[in-house]
């Protein structure tokens, strides 16, 4: 069989590939080794599916800070705006949450997914789902076939490969498509898990001390070998079994990969701050005008809700602070080092959960090899990349989605025009 456009993967940016072509007039093929598509979207944004973000297309690209910028010219031809009205023309209402994310009103993610599947059927792309793909053949620099497992071959002028990354296998990405990206000649960066809880060996987190215990707006920063943060998250953060997990800590985590990676260390230092608006000097005369109000009480009484409690008896435990000690038996050191620890207590994490954990990929088809207005293969003509499959990786909050259709809308457009 001859397809103009064969889109493999049927995640969000395989789907708006193979809505793109078909709006241009082409007979499209979409391949999906899954029973269903849209996997990744049906539990994207805690399954109410953050279709993408709001905020201004330059703080889109700071959020993405794996090669954000080679996404500059895919934003001029279709921007978070132009995805915004895509799903209201398919009659998907969005509503504006924090940070810019964007929801379907509904609060549904199968919603989008039925969407996006009923504007496939009325462009007549042909579906093929429990299809593995076996490989892609190419002949004098240009694609030809697409064969699957079970043997069938597809002939084409345009594939369009749309298979994801290796983080969230269950949703069917399990890497397949860097194995055909290279035999067509292109670099795959290294891989390493993004969005990701972080691992850490301290006594404090093998004995569980604070386990399951979440801090609210604190600032969160990953430390390189001189104690100069590389980078600094304000959010929330949950300690866990295995190390810290939460928003803060999901932004920091690639960061945590690069230092270990480029310093080569077994271990790399965090740093956390839970009062990031006050000063060191504040948060020490705030405990003194605590403690002076009756110094007869127990610390651990006159500083009730200063901190959440477990967070505060493990302060006082750093620090050698007898909790039931009357404040005014506490020397002022004492007081000084816990309004420290508040400022800055430092931990040792050394690693992450591996990337099957990770919300995201960082690393893959190299970008230097893809033509940023097209998303067309420098080195292979008629091939086509989208999605996370590329080494573009960005912070949850609808980033990567946003890429995902962004990079699928142009690859599917252009492997049409060919």
């Amino acid at each position: 069989m001859q397809y103009d456009v064969i889109v493999i993967g049927g995640g969000p940016s395989g789907l708006m590939a193979a809505i793109a072509a078909g709006e241009k007039g082409a007979k499209v093929l979409l391949i999906d080794k899954g029973d269903k598509l849209g996997r990744k979207l049906a539990i994207s944004g805690g399954g109410r599916c953050n279709v993408t973000n709001r905020l201004p297309i330059d703080d889109i690209i700071k959020h993405i800070p794996g090669n954000g910028r080679f996404l500059y010219s895919a934003f001029s031809l279709f921007s978070n705006e132009d995805i915004i009205a895509f799903f209201e023309n398919l009659g998907i209402k969005l509503k504006e949450e924090d940070h810019g994310r964007m929801f379907p009103v509904t609060d549904k993610a199968q919603s989008v997914v039925d969407a996006l599947l009923s504007r496939l059927a009325e462009l007549n792309v042909k579906i093929l789902t429990n299809s593995p793909v076996e490989t892609i053949e190419y002949e004098n620099g240009r694609v030809k076939d697409v064969l699957l497992k079970h043997g069938e071959r597809f002939s084409t002028h345009s594939v369009v490969l749309a298979v994801g990354g290796k983080s969230v296998p269950h949703t069917g990405s399990t890497g397949d498509g860097y194995a055909w990206a290279k035999k067509a000649g292109h670099t795959i960066t290294d891989l390493f898990p993004t969005e990701v809880p972080v691992t850490s060996n301290e006594p404090f987190i093998k004995e569980k001390t604070l386990q399951g215990l979440s801090l609210q707006n604190v600032s969160l920063s990953v430390l390189n070998p001189k104690g100069k943060p590389l980078i600094t998250h304000r959010m929330d953060m949950i300690f866990t079994h295995f190390g810290v997990s939460g928003p803060a800590v999901l932004r920091c985590s690639q960061f945590v990969v690069k230092a270990m990676k480029k310093w080569d260390l077994k271990e790399v230092t965090m740093s956390l701050d839970v009062f990031p608006d006050l000063s060191e000097e504040n948060i020490f005369q705030d405990i003194m005008k605590s403690l002076k109000e009756d110094p007869k009480k127990a610390i651990k009484n006159s500083l009730k809700g200063f901190l959440p409690e477990r967070y505060l008896s493990f302060l006082f435990d750093v620090n050698g602070i007898d909790p039931s000690m009357q404040g005014a038996n506490v020397s002022n050191d004492k007081i000084r080092s816990l309004a420290k620890s508040c400022k800055s207590f430092t931990f040792q994490v050394n690693g992450t959960l591996p990337i099957e954990k990770a919300f995201v990929t960082g690393g893959g088809v190299s970008v230097k090899e893809i033509d940023p207005k097209t998303m067309e293969s420098k080195v292979m003509n008629g091939l086509f990349f989208c999605g996370e499959i590329l080494d573009i990786h960005g912070y949850t909050g609808g980033y990567n989605i946003t890429s995902a259709l962004v990079t699928g809308r142009l690859a599917g457009m252009n492997a049409a025009n060919k």
